[in-house]
């Protein structure tokens, strides 16, 4: 039931989020009079779920869920159709329009999904509120690392001041400005220090912790849940138990549990817990996961969380700068994945990940704020200059814009095929390094 959810979120963003990408070339090749002949949502690989042709259009239902398309006459697109462009060119036909108008149809998805996200973040914000985890609150007593973020130079009690030279207020993005940066600067006893994350450092931080490579610190946590039959079950925790030690170890941090479980996965570790105010000893086992058995929830005084409140309008111009913060945490960490010295390029997921890592239970409040940042995502994806793109075919554009000369049709149909391969391959690749961690793990 579970994973039947996740799925149904996935289905209902991709749907959601391929519709009105669609939606975009659509509504702008038929501005400037350009005949739309197909209109799917997924690939129709062999055949389609669903089909039905409303005036000069056929809309249907692929069965391959890999985003979709819309087949324009007189184009060479995802279809790799090039028949009609043995032909005569014909004014509905977008070979025959202007350079400029072109441009826009092919830019027309890019554009629809980030107002996309806009929109969604102006609801949320003055529905749910803006909310985010405070660097400030979060780090008011120090950080705790684990092993990797202490090999790489941290020490637990550490703040985080700058990164890069700058201060981020929200932790969950402070977290991503360190992986990102090259110079952190935090506060340790008292003094400020500076701590070079070299791409070795990247890579090892990467490939072992990641995002986890830093906490907020937390003396204890309580146990929430107790699976039946776990090892945690055996060894007679019990709800409400807290652990204030682990390893013979003081509880510093909320991974601290998981990863000492997961290194000795199909033995025990040993917990500190304080039961009725009473100090215990428990050894419990761990199975070949690297699961203990329980779920905690940390015991803290404070509130990590801040909630800003708006209305309408006053979401606006706040869901219009997340929106570009977001794109520009695009570029960043696109550029890190382009070093392959980071490793970081073995962190790419697909939507098989990404499915594996949304919420079991329904949450609209989640689902939109995940629709808003894919969004973005998609659009950043769909504007980069790879042939098979929209930003490929936006660069030939382009191109010809300044230069005057257009792309043979020729030429054209050789560049979309290799483009098409390379996504086709990088596509395989991602999907089948995400199963087999499934699998695995």
């Amino acid at each position: 039931m579970d994973t039947l959810i996740q799925i149904a979120q996935l289905v209902l963003m991709l749907s959601i989020l391929v519709i009105l990408h669609e939606f975009g070339h659509y509504i702008t090749a038929k501005m400037f009079k350009v005949r739309v002949e197909k209109f799917y949502l997924f690939m129709d690989a062999g055949f389609s779920l669903f089909k039905k042709k409303i005036g000069e259009t056929e809309w249907g239902l692929g069965w391959l869920p890999l985003g979709g398309y819309v087949k324009l006459s007189g184009m060479i697109d995802e279809s790799m159709d090039t028949e009609q462009l043995k032909s005569e060119p014909q004014p509905w036909e977008f070979r025959s329009k202007p350079a400029w108008q072109r441009l826009i149809i092919m830019m027309g998805g890019i554009i629809v999904n980030i107002l996309l996200a806009w929109l969604i973040f102006t609801v949320v914000y003055s529905t749910y509120g803006k909310k985010y985890i405070s660097t400030e609150v979060t780090q008011q007593d120090g950080l705790a690392f684990g092993e990797t973020g202490k090999k790489v130079g941290f020490k637990d009690g550490d703040k985080i001041i700058k990164a890069d030279g700058k201060y981020q207020p929200r932790f969950d993005r402070m977290v991503l400005d360190v992986l990102l940066g090259d110079n952190v600067e935090v506060l340790r006893d008292g003094k400020p220090v500076t701590i070079p994350l070299s791409d070795e450092s990247k890579k090892m931080i990467l490939e072992t912790e990641g995002r986890d490579f830093m906490h907020p610190m937390v003396n204890r946590v309580t146990i929430d849940s107790v699976s039946p039959s776990s090892g945690a079950d055996k060894a007679g925790l019990k709800v409400g138990d807290q652990i204030v030690g682990v390893q013979g170890k003081k509880f510093m941090y909320i991974g601290q549990l998981s990863e000492q479980a997961f290194k000795h996965k199909k033995g025990a570790i040993e917990l500190d817990i304080v039961r009725g105010g009473q100090p215990l000893k428990v050894n419990t086992g761990v199975d070949s996961l690297g699961v203990v058995g329980i779920m905690q929830k940390p015991t803290v005084a404070k509130e990590y969380i801040i909630k800003e409140h708006y209305n309408f309008f006053s979401a606006i111009p706040v869901a219009m700068r997340e929106s570009y913060d977001l794109i520009v945490y695009n570029i960043k960490q696109f550029k890190l994945i382009l070093r392959p010295s980071t490793g970081a390029y073995k962190q790419v997921t697909s939507v098989v990940g990404i499915a594996s890592k949304l919420p079991t239970s329904w949450n609209w409040e989640f689902f939109w704020n995940f629709t808003a940042l894919f969004s973005i995502g998609l659009a950043f994806m769909n504007i980069l200059p790879i042939p098979g793109l929209d930003g490929g075919h936006a660069i030939f554009t382009i191109a010809e814009m300044v230069t005057g000369r257009r792309l043979g049709d020729k030429a054209a149909g050789v560049v979309q095929t290799v483009g098409m391969v390379i996504l086709l391959s990088l596509m395989a690749l991602v999907f089948g390094k995400d199963i087999y961690q499934l699998i695995v793990n």
